[in-house]
């Protein structure tokens, strides 16, 4: 067991080792100063020629978000296409079929939006041309526009008084060739060396132990896998995700796609402040970040080490700690870390099935993905953090009677709403969709097209929910709160393959991936426009302990306000009942 705890440690000790002088070159890289990989200054000049774009124009914060949005639309057409078609479409071994339009569009808002939300399973439900030239195209780039729009609020916290904020196409298309692919082509080959398939050919006959012939899936998996978990993407290339043997093939592995999960995430944090020269501030937020995570992590790693209570009531003590559903290979603590640091980032990789977490520890989880805001997904975490410091500093204003300022900036009614409008929109989505599933899983009489199985037969009410009582309330309440996270990950009890819940979670998805990207640029840009104050004895410090103390409270107040009765209903529930 001692082992095991000082392998997590080492792990989250690794991560911010490497988080910090990664973060100093993604400051250089968005500041344009030189980096070791200014060779790649041709092939970016190549992709801007070819496209017609002008990376010498500068933008406002208004056309930073058109920009952004357009070629959203433009990818999320082009994943339609493949994954609709791509039963006749090259590079399908296998002969996987074309995807129904209800799974096609969850599946492809799902990648575009970062999520990566995987109501098929991967070997089985994708061809090797939808893998790599689909979903693996889009999760390094709706990660680069994670990462972009980033670097625009950076730039336009930095800016006194100023309208022009860069060029998105310049931050977008740096972000994907000097950080996403470098760091994704060292993991992919780590990886791969390690076991990780990487090949064309189809599936492999093998003989098991037990004697049986039996066909083993494979392809181009570990260049997926290196930027599903770089990216905070984490739809894996098998069914299972990184709890499947070739996937994630050893404990060492597992060290390195752990990391994965937490080092950009961890690096833009630090990143902020390299390119503003605050150091301090950047403390700040990665402090209110650690301090939340690891009042997730300890429970759940507590709790998952320990015999479950049914065993102690029957005389069991497995000694290992509540191994169902979880990698032998890798034991529970590890197993309990990965699904903290899974769901407090946007990742949603898994490398055990979350359906069987103790309550407390799916409590946990569920909180990562609530407060979605401790480290989050790279770029849009920060976004989120961005929020609760805007609200924090308008509260600790009307406190101390003083006109709210940030970074010099006053923060009045406009700032004030749009950021209200982010926060409360996370708690409806989540909230007022799982009342809709929870209320129609009480009617046992079948309710048409949106609720037909894979095969086509029509569902009752309720007929998704393998788990009827609190664990079943959970696995929805789960499923909304991943997709309104863009996290992915699911309490996989949930029978999800069909037009009620790919529809309904993709409608979720779009909501909740383009607000809170919206509101945070529109705020950050509005602020950079107004006249810059300087600091005095009466400015609030935003960078002090204190200050990060408010903004932990703001954070825990909505939160709690927010999902507390919700989660007295589910794992709660379940964990006074058992």
């Amino acid at each position: 067991m001692n082992t095991e705890i000082l392998g997590i440690i080492l792990i989250y000790l690794l991560s911010l080792g490497l988080a910090i002088p990664t973060g100093y070159y993604i400051a250089r890289v968005y500041a344009g100063q030189k980096t070791w990989l200014d060779f790649m200054q041709p092939i970016e000049s190549l992709f801007f020629r070819l496209s017609g774009i002008n990376a010498q124009q500068a933008m406002t914060w208004e056309a930073h978000l058109r920009a952004m949005l357009t070629i959203n639309l433009l990818w999320f057409l082009w994943a339609m296409f493949v994954l609709m078609n791509q039963g006749w479409l090259p590079l399908n071994p296998d002969q996987n079929p074309s995807m129904s339009p209800d799974l096609a569009f969850n599946t492809a808002v799902s990648f575009l939006v970062n999520c990566n939300l995987q109501h098929y399973s991967g070997e089985t439900g994708v061809s090797y041309f939808a893998q790599v030239f689909c979903l693996m195209f889009l999760q390094f780039v709706t990660a680069g526009t994670g990462m972009a729009v980033c670097a625009t609020v950076f730039k336009a916290m930095q800016a006194r008084t100023a309208q022009d904020l860069g060029n998105f196409y310049v931050y977008f298309l740096k972000s994907c060739t000097r950080i996403l692919l470098p760091f994704s082509i060292v993991l992919a080959l780590f990886l791969a060396y390690n076991g990780t398939p990487m090949t064309w050919e189809g599936k492999a006959q093998l003989i098991s132990l037990e004697g049986d012939t039996i066909q083993v899936s494979r392809g181009p998996a570990a260049a997926m896998i290196a930027i599903k978990q770089l990216g905070t993407n984490g739809g894996g290339y098998f069914g299972v995700n990184s709890a499947h043997p070739l996937e994630n093939p050893s404990y060492l592995s597992n060290v390195a796609e752990s990391i994965a999960i937490f080092l950009i995430p961890m690096a833009i944090v630090f990143a902020l402040g390299f390119y503003l020269n605050r150091k301090r501030l950047a403390y700040m937020i990665f402090g209110v970040m650690t301090v939340g995570f690891l009042l997730l992590v300890i429970p759940t790693v507590y709790y998952e080490m320990q015999t479950p209570a049914i065993f102690q009531k029957m005389g069991i003590d497995t000694q290992s700690g509540a191994t169902e559903g979880k990698e032998v290979r890798l034991g529970t603590a590890a197993s309990a870390y990965w699904a903290i640091a899974t769901t407090v980032t946007s990742n949603g990789s898994v490398n055990t099935m979350h359906d069987s977490l103790m309550p407390i520890s799916g409590m946990t989880a569920l909180l990562g993905m609530m407060i979605n805001a401790l480290y989050g997904g790279v770029g849009v975490g920060f976004l989120n953090f961005y929020v609760f410091i805007i609200l924090a500093v308008f509260i600790s204003g009307l406190m101390v009677g003083r006109t709210p300022e940030f970074l010099g900036k006053k923060i009045e009614a406009r700032e004030i709403k749009i950021a209200m409008l982010v926060a409360l929109l996370h708690p409806l989505l989540i909230l007022g969709m799982t009342a809709l599933a929870a209320y129609l899983s009480a009617n046992q009489t079948p309710m048409g097209w949106w609720f037909l199985d894979a095969e086509g037969k029509s569902l009752a009410g309720g007929a998704w929910l393998n788990n009827p009582n609190f664990h079943g309330f959970s696995e929805m309440l789960y499923e909304y709160t991943s997709s309104a996270a863009n996290n992915g990950s699911g309490f996989e009890g949930l029978a999800d393959n069909n037009p009620f819940w790919n529809i309904t979670t993709g409608i979720v998805l779009l909501l909740s991936r383009y607000i809170p990207i919206i509101g945070p640029v529109a705020i950050a840009g509005i602020l950079a426009n107004k006249k810059y104050i300087p600091a005095s004895t009466g400015t609030l410090q935003t960078d002090t302990f204190t200050f990060g103390l408010m903004v932990f409270a703001v954070i825990f107040i909505v939160a709690a306000l927010a999902f507390f009765p919700a989660l007295t209903l589910g794992p709660l529930a379940e964990f006074f009942s058992s």
